[in-house]
């Protein structure tokens, strides 16, 4: 019985949604094809304060982490992404 307790925190933990959950937290960041950033924050969502109710607190502010470094990287790119516009539109005009 230790053996299939230990299988299953690893495998389907209880505190993602577990197997039989069809929103279970990993088959959601699978399917949407969320990425590294995305995906921790849904992670972080969904087990805040389930794997350790005491850092409910703790698992909203990582989540918040992930989701203000994919922020941020989608802001760099659309900066990179105008300055190379503009660059193109000066250099073109010569």
């Amino acid at each position: 019985m230790k053996g299939e307790e230990k299988k299953e925190s690893i495998n389907h933990p209880t505190h993602y949604g577990g197997q039989q959950n069809p929103y279970e937290a990993i088959k959601i960041i699978e399917a949407l094809d969320l990425g590294f950033c995305l995906g921790n924050t849904l992670k972080y969502i969904s087990r805040a304060g389930k794997k350790d109710h005491t850092k409910e607190l703790e698992d909203l502010r990582k989540a918040r982490w992930y989701l203000d470094r994919e922020i941020q990287k989608l802001e760099h790119k659309a900066l990179g992404e105008k300055i190379i516009k503009s660059t193109r539109k000066v250099t073109s005009k010569k």
